[in-house]
């Protein structure tokens, strides 16, 4: 019997999602920006970036430098630059950050949740955000070790 790899959907709405701002494919923004509403990255962006909503990096689109995102991130793009440094980008994101199978991070990236989807290139760290009142709290999750079994001490 052969079994057939299961495929995971990712659906992209953005009216329902209120992505109302967009940096379209050719385009390339920096500089400290904040968006009201949802962002669509076809192009390029980077600096000081405050997205008060969701972030969609699109294929082809690239997102670095320093980034808050207040709702979930969904990357079918690019987090960081080609052979940059993980503390080049930092990405923060108050949701869950979806990487699909087109995806490619090589900066920091810390949220609440992380969802990979297979085939997705996870580069650089990934901390998880637990929020204490206001104020998060990081725990970091090595990409390259092993999880140890419960209650094991190496």
């Amino acid at each position: 019997m052969e079994m057939k790899p299961q495929q995971d959907t990712l659906t992209i709405d953005p009216i329902a999602m209120n992505v109302v701002n967009r940096i379209a494919s050719g385009s390339r923004l920096d500089g400290s920006l904040r968006y009201q509403g949802g962002l669509l990255v076809q192009g390029e962006t980077g600096g000081s970036l405050h997205v008060q909503g969701r972030l969609i990096v699109w294929r082809g689109g690239v997102v670095r430098g320093r980034v808050r995102v207040d709702g979930d991130c969904y990357v079918f793009g690019q987090i960081g630059e080609a052979g940059a440094q993980p503390e080049d980008t930092d990405l923060e994101c108050h949701g869950t950050i979806f990487v699909a199978h087109t995806g490619v991070s090589t900066g920091t990236l810390r949220a609440r949740r992380l969802q990979l989807y297979e085939g997705a290139d996870l580069q650089g760290p990934f901390r998880t955000l637990k929020f204490a009142g206001t104020l998060p709290v990081l725990h970091t999750v090595q990409p390259d070790r092993p999880a140890s079994a419960p209650g094991h001490r190496p």
